[in-house]
């Protein structure tokens, strides 16, 4: 019987994985909403203690992105390979993938853990904001170990096509998550160390169950244990190289936000550090149930792609780039009908709700366009093609980098949250442009090359 990634009829299957992987990215920002949600309800130092754990959240995010350094780099060409008939390729890759993260894990608990405090303060933290920043950062990162494994192997998971098992590996760490953060932060009464040990413990859990899973009979792509290929390894973190400084410039620029705020917010930037914490916490429902839409399919089109068959390649995406729209269509108006519910969850400070609501209103004009920047990059490194995706990529983040920088020099504070809309209408512009122009002569390339001999 052949791969369903190979013959299963598109439409269902886009459906089938597409939907899963959206709902564990939901699911997954619930770690994030959770944990401010219970600390900016913390008595007394709710605002400042939600402000530091803000500090936090791009700079820790930052450290997982070496997960997807590894599995996005690798869960492609893991796809390319079972469609080009190469099982044994494909079970390699995974190990060495494996392998990369463990010693990823070991060099950022060694290089980070000392440089907490300048790290927390060249990022944006103030006096009043560093000890919550501190408390939540130094247990985070001693837990870096499950936090890069649970995110790095469950790609592979989903790129296989057992979506439902992925989403179940984050509903498990969520659901610990929800169930231990009260618990830790008021019963126990550990403040934001709570939050941090319970999200820890969380992504434990989901660690355990994916190693079960890729070592289990059930899986397509075991982690066998076999010889270390450093040509291979090179390849995987040339192939991951993109979506890495995708997503670590995303977190930069939040972090660059922050320092921004603290440069030209005077007397109200810590203010403005907390509604930009609620604003990304915002932000994070639209982004990242967009990117499981769209890397979640990555199996898809890697197949698909690897086996020649530019068709269902062609007809994936059709479908892709509508699912993504909708989705980021229902979020803007749910930007305008619930934004200021959305914020009262996190504070009752009328200055900082003003500010929040304001600044989810005005991020989110743009994120219509922004569905078709996602599937575009995504689609182009799920089929091998770094060297399309990455610039594409990097040219929105330029836009966003100058516009945080700018805007408020000539326009005052509050003007930077006009950065998000700017890069997400001139962004997707190139990519459209770019994609339209090129995509039927890349695929028309692959289908007509000669099948590259198993390794």
């Amino acid at each position: 019987m052949g791969n369903p990634l190979g013959t299963e009829k598109i439409s269902k299957l886009v459906v089938k994985i597409a939907l899963p992987a959206m709902l564990a990215q939901f699911v997954s920002v619930l770690y994030s909403i959770v944990d401010r949600m219970y600390v900016a309800n913390i008595p007394v130092i709710g605002d400042q203690a939600l402000a530091g754990v803000g500090i936090c959240g791009p700079i820790v995010t930052l450290i997982s992105t070496l997960a997807f350094l590894v599995c996005f780099g690798a869960s492609p060409l893991m796809g390319i390979s079972l469609g080009e008939g190469n099982q044994k390729r494909a079970e390699k890759i995974v190990f060495n993938s494996f392998v990369l993260l463990l010693f990823f894990s070991l060099v950022s608990i060694v290089a980070i853990f000392p440089l907490a405090k300048p790290i927390l303060y060249f990022f944006g933290a103030t006096d009043d904001i560093f000890p919550y920043a501190e408390s939540y950062f130094r247990v985070y990162v001693s837990g870096t170990f499950f936090a890069l494994l649970s995110l790095g192997l469950n790609q592979f998971i989903i790129c296989q096509g057992f979506a439902k098992v992925g989403m179940a590996s984050v509903l498990i760490g969520a659901g610990f998550n929800i169930i231990l953060d009260p618990i830790f932060i008021f019963l126990f009464s550990m403040g934001v160390e709570g939050a941090a040990y319970a999200t820890i413990i969380s992504q434990f859990a989901s660690m355990v169950f994916v190693l079960i899973f890729l070592t289990s009979k059930y899986t397509r792509v075991k982690i066998i244990f076999t010889k270390l290929d450093f040509k291979l390894i090179l390849r995987i973190l040339l192939m991951g190289l993109s979506p890495f400084i995708i997503l670590s410039l995303d977190n930069v620029m939040i972090i660059s936000i922050n320092s921004t705020i603290k440069k030209w917010g005077g007397d109200l930037a810590s203010s403005y550090i907390t509604a930009n914490t609620i604003l990304q916490s915002f932000m994070l429902i639209v982004t990242m149930p967009l990117s499981g839409i769209s890397s979640g399919t990555q199996g898809i089109l890697s197949y698909n792609y690897g086996s020649r068959d530019i068709a269902r390649v062609k007809r994936a995406q059709k479908y892709l780039f509508l699912m993504c729209i909708v989705y980021t269509t229902i979020m803007f108006v749910a930007a305008r009908l619930f934004g200021g519910a959305f914020v009262s969850i996190f504070t009752q400070n009328e200055e900082i709700y003003r500010i929040s609501k304001e600044a989810i209103k005005i991020s989110t004009l743009a994120i219509i366009p922004l569905a078709l920047q996602y599937e575009i990059i995504d689609g182009f490194t799920a089929m091998g093609l770094v060297k399309i995706a990455l610039p594409l990529s990097i040219f929105r983040k330029f836009i966003y980098f100058a516009s945080i920088f700018i805007l408020p020099v000539f326009y005052g504070i509050e003007s930077i949250f006009y950065a998000e809309p700017i890069s997400d209408v001139l962004g997707p512009l190139l990519s459209v442009t770019i994609y339209v122009c090129i995509i039927n002569r890349v695929l028309r390339k692959r289908q007509n090359s000669l099948k590259v001999q198993n390794i």
